[in-house]
């Protein structure tokens, strides 16, 4: 999986491997050097190779860190690759004779969920601790019969908030169609999520994220790389990115929410903000798409504040008025978001700047949002990306056209034969060929699984 991500990249960019200076590879299910062995396939060619593993931000950290040496000038051309390969069911430590570094924010959810209305909570950890901050966010906020009616639904129980949740999670579902990588392509319905099977007492099957192959590959250069090899049609900036870890809160303050990562993603998300030229609390109004981490859909409900989508205790409102999605004031998860295009831990943060980067390029056909390059400013709209690994770590990162940006010529869709944005196809050893390095060694390629 990842030479067939990697191979794409490469193609893409127009390169081969030999241009690569340094890469970070990420996974969390995998023994050491597993970057090395993915990264072999191409070539021997003696760069540095880090293998990256921060839960579920694993992909996007790697990508942090190859962004970090283009921008310090040290290298014009970085690689960011990241796979994973998940047992069946739900998330467990591989060290069954050692603590689990994740049993402290288990204990700190379990202290947080005795004072929620619900009560004491079932199902595993990682569902189980989303729930309950999505159950934090409902007894602060709560959900009324009006704000359900909004959002067309003609049934009521006694509780509305899982309504809300499940018209997020179909709303993803309904993305999820339009994306030949999805996992799943079913479209659920609002009523479908909220009578699928149970999972904690908040949260249906289709509420979460599934266990998921797959992974993810980008290349991070310099304008003057990108000058050079005439990449300026297609080439997407970081405008700003920053990687925030917990604060005392996570512990200390007994929010659900905060033992999940709100806390860490407001900071990161001011922050981002913040390097991107705006003033505190401003911004948002000029992001246009966003992928963010709805590894289940009550994270999804909550992230919109966190990231400061919308005012706190309006999350509700981003729901009732469709500006989750098309036609709305942000398309978010036009790819079916992690519930339902999956997510493999290490890959996850790359694709979601895969998906922006192709809506940033104007390349995503049925899933493109529209209104991107409406502005005056030829750069368009902001593409915002949002990935969370409990444990933990967040990265977010804004996108958008450079002001080099110059449409026209070749790009990465002739290279493949194919617009590999809304089309899936597998690679194949000629089109490994055409981007491996001068030194590859055919005893590895022999060993390859395309």
């Amino acid at each position: 999986m990842g030479l067939e991500a990697a191979t794409k990249a490469l193609l893409d960019a127009g390169i081969t491997y030999d241009a690569v200076e340094v890469a970070y590879v990420g996974y969390c299910y995998g023994d050491s050097t597993s970057g090395q062995r993915a990264l072999y396939n191409l070539g021997l060619t003696g760069i540095p190779i880090t293998n990256v593993n921060n839960n579920c931000s694993t992909g996007s950290t790697a990508l942090y860190q190859a962004n970090t040496l283009v921008k310090s000038g040290l290298v014009d051309c970085a690689l960011a690759l990241g796979f994973e390969r998940m047992s069946r069911g739900s998330l467990s430590s591989n060290f069954p004779d050692r603590p689990s570094p994740g049993l402290v924010l288990a204990e700190a959810s379990n202290e947080a969920e005795e004072l929620l209305s619900t009560g004491t909570n079932f199902g595993p950890g990682a569902p189980r601790m989303f729930a309950n901050a999505g159950q934090e966010h409902s007894d602060k906020y709560g959900s009324t019969v009006e704000h359900v009616a909004q959002i067309g639904l003609s049934f009521q129980t006694s509780n509305m908030w899982p309504m809300l949740i499940s018209a997020i999670a179909s709303k993803n579902h309904k993305h999820s169609v339009n994306n030949p990588y999805s996992q799943f392509r079913d479209g659920w319905s609002v009523e479908q999520v909220l009578n699928a099977p149970k999972v904690t007492k908040q949260l249906t099957k289709f509420m979460c994220s599934p266990t998921s192959d797959g992974a993810g590959c980008c290349v991070v250069a310099s304008e003057e790389f990108v000058r050079k090899h005439g990449l300026e049609n297609q080439a997407i900036e970081i405008v700003a990115q920053a990687l925030t870890t917990d604060d005392p809160s996570t512990f200390e303050s007994k929010s659900a929410m905060n033992v999940v990562g709100y806390n860490m993603t407001k900071a990161c998300a001011d922050k981002v903000f913040s390097q991107a030229g705006f003033k505190p609390g401003e911004g948002r109004d000029q992001v246009g798409v966003v992928e963010l981490h709805d590894c289940f859909a009550s994270n999804e409900l909550i992230t919109y504040e966190a990231l400061g989508l919308c005012a706190v205790g309006e999350a509700h409102k981003v729901v009732e008025r469709g500006d989750n999605t098309y036609g709305g004031k942000y398309v978010v998860n036009p790819s079916g978001g992690l519930e339902a295009k999956g997510h493999p831990l290490g890959a996850t943060g790359l694709g979601m700047h895969f998906y922006i980067t192709m809506q940033l390029r104007g390349w995503a056909g049925p899933m493109q949002a529209p209104g991107l390059f409406d502005l005056p400013d030829k750069r368009g709209k902001y593409g915002l990306i949002h990935n969370i690994g409990l444990g933990g770590a967040v990265v977010c990162s804004l996108l958008r056209r450079p002001e080099f940006y110059k449409p026209g010529g070749k790009d990465g869709r002739d290279r493949l034969g194919y617009n590999h944005a809304h089309e899936c196809r597998p690679v194949t050893l000629s089109d490994v060929d055409k981007v491996k390095s001068t030194k590859s060694s055919p005893f590895f390629l022999a060993r390859a699984r395309l």
